[in-house]
C-alpha cells in the first residue's frame, strides 16, 4: 500500500466537532441492546472495544442515524440528532460491518456511483473520487474490477465511499473481519492518517486493532459502560499488577479461577501465564509492564477480579 495522507482540499482544523451521548439506551422487546451510555467524543481515533453482543454495532447504527434509541439523546456539535438529523447526517462517514460492492465495476465506476447518490455530479464528483482513491492507496488498481480485490482492498474501497463527503464524522464498524495480519496493519494506518482532524468511530472486539492508533478507548459490554478513557489512564492502575508465571499444568485451574489470566504459552519447563493479580501470584513470578489487552481482559472480568 502507497504512503496515505489527506488530499490538501480536505477541510482543516474545523472546531467543535463534538460527539456527546447523553443517558443512551436501546431495547429490542425485552433485549437491552443499550443500557444508560454517557459520553464524550472529540477529535481523533476512540477505539470502542467489547466482545460480540456488547451493543457496538447498535450504537454505530445509532450513530448513523439508521435506528433510533429507545432512550437518551445524541448530539453532534450540540444539535440533537432525534429532532435534526440532517445535523449528523451532514458530517458522517459510515462504514458498516457488512459493506458490499459491486464485483463487475472497478473502484472508479463504484465510488463515482455512490457519489451521484450522495449529491455529487459533475466535475465536483470525478475530482472527490480521485481524491479519496489517492487517500486510500488504490490509484493503481483503480480501474480492477472490485470482484478481484482482496479483503483488505475492499475495505479500503468501504473508506474512500465513506470519505467522499468529506466527513467531520467516521463511524467504522469492526472493519479488520477476515482480513489477514498485513491488511490489518495497513488498515490501522489508514485510519490513523485521516485522524488528524475527525472524530473517529473505530468499533472491534480485537484489541490490536487500536492499540496503536485509538487517542481514547471505550469499552463496552451487554449494553453497558464498563470503562473509559486515554490508553495511559487505563493502564496506570495495572502497573505492578501483571506478572509472568511458569507453571505446571495441576496449577492452571486455580489460577484462572483466582486471576485474570490474559495469555498462556507452552514452553519446556511448563506453561507461562501472563496473569493480572494484586501480588506475586507465585514465588517466581515477575512483574511485566502491563498492555491494553491486560486492562481490557480485566474490565470485562469486573471489579475485584484482580484483588
Amino acid at each position: 500500500m502507497a504512503a496515505v495522507g489527506e488530499p490538501a482540499t480536505f477541510r482543516k482544523g474545523r472546531r467543535g466537532k463534538v460527539l456527546e451521548l447523553r443517558d443512551l439506551s436501546k431495547r429490542y422487546g425485552k433485549i437491552e441492546a443499550l443500557s444508560g451510555l454517557t459520553l464524550t467524543l472529540g477529535s481523533g481515533v476512540t477505539g470502542l472495544l467489547g466482545p460480540n453482543g456488547a451493543g457496538k454495532s447498535t450504537l454505530m447504527r445509532i450513530l448513523a442515524t439508521i435506528t433510533r434509541p429507545t432512550s437518551g439523546q445524541v448530539r453532534w456539535r450540540g444539535a440533537d440528532v432525534a429532532s435534526d438529523p440532517d445535523a449528523i447526517r451532514r458530517d458522517l462517514g459510515y462504514l458498516p460491518q457488512d459493506f458490499g460492492v459491486y464485483p463487475n465495476l472497478d473502484a472508479v465506476e463504484f465510488l463515482r456511483y455512490l457519489a451521484s447518490l450522495k449529491g455529487l455530479a459533475g466535475a465536483a464528483a470525478r475530482s472527490r473520487v480521485d481524491e479519496v482513491i489517492d487517500a486510500v492507496g488504490l490509484r493503481d488498481s483503480a480501474r480492477r474490477p472490485l470482484g478481484g480485490y482482496s479483503g483488505g482492498m475492499r475495505q479500503r474501497v468501504g473508506i474512500a465511499q465513506a470519505l467522499l463527503g468529506d466527513p467531520a464524522l467516521l463511524v467504522v464498524d469492526e472493519p479488520t473481519v477476515g482480513l489477514d495480519p498485513g491488511e490489518r496493519i495497513r488498515f490501522r494506518e489508514l485510519l490513523a492518517s485521516l485522524a488528524g482532524t475527525r472524530v473517529i468511530l473505530l468499533s472491534t472486539h480485537i484489541v490490536s486493532d487500536v492499540e496503536a492508533v485509538a487517542t481514547s478507548l471505550v469499552i463496552l459490554s451487554g449494553g453497558r459502560l464498563l470503562a473509559e478513557g486515554s490508553p495511559d489512564a487505563l493502564l496506570a492502575p495495572l502497573e505492578g499488577r501483571v506478572w509472568l508465571a511458569t507453571v505446571t499444568d495441576a496449577d492452571l485451574p486455580r489460577l484462572r479461577d483466582r486471576h485474570v489470566v490474559s495469555g498462556t504459552s507452552r514452553r519446556p519447563e511448563g506453561v507461562q501465564l501472563r496473569l493480572v493479580a494484586g501480588a506475586p501470584p507465585t514465588p517466581d513470578a515477575r512483574p511485566v509492564p502491563p498492555s491494553l489487552e491486560d486492562a481490557y481482559l480485566l474490565a470485562l472480568a469486573g471489579p475485584g477480579a484482580a484483588a
